[in-house]
């Protein structure tokens, strides 16, 4: 609630300006931008129109060779994505150094919440280790410098 000591025309241009802004926002998930013709995402002539060569109708280059940088760009895995931005390889085992595959992508969420706490619980069962450290010793302080027959 805008306070009372605002007068009313004060009041009736603040409530137009912030009509207008709102009619800037875009709705949620809808594409700020339509492309229309050939560049149309299902028009057949947009692969031999665009820089990434993708389209309906186009047959992909399978020699890595051949592609241009803007094909092979368009073609990343959610992998490699992950390895550009993040400098995350998870196609690297990260103790031996081999190649690891993807088996499953998981996106559903309760089953993402049951492996998470099947994890927490069983990081929580683990019976800890006493630690491994050797016996302590009298601080060198404690003992007389030179031990034995003839030390006072």
């Amino acid at each position: 609630m805008i306070s009372s000591h605002i007068n009313q025309p004060a009041l009736n241009r603040i409530r137009a300006v912030i009509e207008r802004l709102a009619a800037l926002v875009p709705k949620p998930r809808v594409n700020l931008t339509r492309y229309h013709g050939v560049l149309a995402p299902n028009h057949r002539w947009r692969g031999l129109v665009t820089p990434a060569k993708r389209g309906k109708g186009v047959k992909p280059i399978a020699d890595m060779k051949v592609r241009s940088t803007a094909e092979c760009h368009a073609a990343m895995t959610w992998a490699q994505r992950l390895k550009r931005v993040f400098n995350i390889d998870i196609e690297v085992c990260s103790h031996c150094g081999g190649s690891v595959r993807v088996i499953a992508c998981i996106e559903d969420e309760d089953i993402i919440d049951r492996i998470l706490a099947h994890l927490r619980e069983k990081e929580q069962n683990i019976p800890t280790l006493p630690l491994l450290v050797p016996p302590t010793r009298a601080s060198p302080g404690a003992l007389p410098l030179f031990a034995g027959k003839g030390a006072r």
